[in-house]
């Protein structure tokens, strides 16, 4: 893309930028949070979008006036100057041009949403439910790391310790932009503690990541909600298992059930279970997006396929392997310790070789 070509694109926005300035003054779109919060979104879009010309436009003219004085001057100090703004500018040039780009790409809508992310066990029996704990360990300190807020909804812990199944949501800065990529099958080859023979064995458990949907993306009718109470299982106290806290909420229309006993709150427990209910709801019509994502791409990096193997950590040899893009780190116990960004950082990198691809910029 010529930069006359990805200036005029950038023109066709800021028209764009002006109207929307005006619309989210407007008390009447005020009013209307659905389309205000939406609006509002797409003017930061635009204003990041804005931003970056500007400073491409700066770099373009330092380019102009460089070459201009090495034509014109003839005073060797000022020569050297400008050649070295020359050098400067044209080597930031590339960088800022696929930032553009990138920008100009529509990103996923989901992306700056906060997550759900439930991990369960699976083939490998004990392992297993060990390898879901050791796999909540790591997101728990990656999430601490990143400032994000993690909360358990839900926990249903296995005989031999770890979990069958934990999930948990997780609240801050473009969450699900950056955990969706692990959604898949996780694969781990190691000794297990019950082994007996020192023999490496395989086992899996699979985490799915759902962007967490918000009050106004989804109405839900009391009259569709079935609302059962329990006494909770587990740790907590005597309090725990003798009061009826825990909350189980059953949509009628779809049969969707969601449960939460982490809090001694009835009340807190049902707000939970209630965001829970709303992102499962949203999430059946967000997958249809995914999958039209999935039907079109070839690494499919991003697509939430539960049923896909993404990653195998092999603690023999101390490696992490993602298999969507062929990425191998030895560097294993910092990677269970939540050091999990260099790996997000490279899909993240081959995802957006996809959309400029599909976008033909």
């Amino acid at each position: 893309m010529t930069e006359n070509v990805l200036l005029q694109r950038l023109d066709g926005l800021t028209h764009r930028f002006e109207e929307i300035s005006v619309l989210i003054t407007d008390p009447a779109v005020m009013s209307d949070m659905k389309r205000y919060v939406k609006l509002s979104k797409e003017y930061r879009e635009l204003e990041k979008l804005l931003q970056a010309r500007k400073k491409y436009e700066v770099i373009l003219q330092n380019i102009r006036d460089a070459k201009e004085l090495l034509e014109t001057e003839s005073d060797a100090e000022i020569r050297d100057m400008a050649r070295q703004e020359l050098d400067d500018s044209q080597r930031q040039l590339p960088q800022l041009e696929e930032n553009i780009k990138l920008l100009l790409v529509p990103a996923d809508p989901e992306d700056s949403k906060n997550a759900i992310v439930e991990i369960r066990g699976g083939t490998g029996g004990d392992e297993a439910a060990i390898f879901a704990g050791d796999l909540f360990r790591m997101y728990t300190r990656f999430c601490e790391n990143k400032g994000w807020k993690v909360e358990v909804t839900s926990v249903n812990e296995g005989s031999s310790g770890g979990y069958k199944e934990i999930i948990f949501a997780v609240s801050g800065d473009n969450v699900y932009g950056i955990l969706k990529y692990e959604s898949g099958v996780h694969r781990v080859q190691r000794i297990p503690a019950t082994e007996t023979q020192g023999r490496v064995h395989t086992s899996a458990a699979t985490v799915a990541v759902l962007p967490e949907a918000e009050e106004f993306d989804i109405e839900l009718k009391d009259s569709d909600i079935r609302v059962d109470t329990f006494c909770a299982s587990g740790h907590g106290g005597q309090s725990v298992n003798t009061t009826y806290s825990a909350i189980r909420l059953v949509h009628l229309p779809t049969g969707i059930t969601v449960q939460c006993q982490d809090e001694k709150s009835q009340l807190k427990n049902k707000a939970k279970a209630m965001i829970e209910l709303r992102t499962r709801i949203y999430n059946m019509e967000y997958q249809k997006y995914i999958d039209e994502i999935a039907a079109h791409r070839k690494t499919m990096v991003s697509t939430g396929d539960r049923s896909a193997k993404i990653r195998t950590y092999n603690f023999p040899q101390g490696r992490v392997t993602d298999h969507r893009i062929n990425l191998t780190l030895y560097n294993l116990s910092f990677f269970m310790n939540g050091d999990i960004q260099p790996v997000i950082d490279q899909l993240i990198v081959a995802e957006n070789a996809e959309r400029l691809k599909e976008a033909s910029l």
